[in-house]
């Protein structure tokens, strides 16, 4: 007659030893894996110097309070490949630009940033062209569009928006 002698399950300091290994080995891997990430996105930056921005919000809000008085709505069309802007007063008759320039602004990577120059339509004077267009289809997603717009004002028609855009096209 045989007898098993079954030994019980110990825990050793061996088995401690592996135990703290493995926390501290997840605890550095998620860690060198989050600062990996911070460092390769956004970077956090929305002023270069947040005293002088604070100085100049009020003046900003006077502009934006004169300009939201004028009663302009400006139209930005995205589809097909191209870009296109216009002007409109508050009675929808369509207002003469001099130029537009948009900046495509991604909310989370600044180095998708893309500043475009729109032209007038060929053929037409300058000053009097009611839309201006230029070729570009972003990337989808969302972006924040700023559209500064020479209207003849003393400072340009301002224009910024939250868009998306999905298949080329803005939705």
């Amino acid at each position: 007659m045989s007898t098993n002698i079954h030994k019980p399950n110990e825990f050793t300091g061996r088995h401690m030893l592996i135990v703290i290994v493995t926390f501290f080995a997840v605890v550095i891997g998620v860690n060198v894996t989050m600062a990996t990430l911070a460092q390769t996105s956004w970077t956090g930056l929305v002023v270069e110097n947040t005293y002088v921005a604070s100085q100049q919000f009020n003046e900003e809000a006077k502009k934006g309070r004169a300009q939201a008085a004028l009663g302009w709505t400006g139209k930005l069309t995205v589809a097909s490949g191209e870009v296109h802007y216009s002007l409109v007063d508050a009675h929808g008759k369509a207002l003469p630009l001099r130029g537009v320039r948009i900046l495509f602004r991604h909310p989370a990577y600044e180095a998708e940033d893309e500043a475009l120059t729109l032209a007038a339509p060929a053929g037409v004077a300058p000053g009097s062209a009611q839309e201006f267009a230029v070729r570009h289809t972003p990337k989808d997603g969302v972006w924040i569009v700023e559209i500064d717009a020479d209207a003849g004002l003393a400072t340009p028609f301002r224009d910024v928006r939250r868009v998306m855009i999905a298949n080329g096209a803005m939705q």
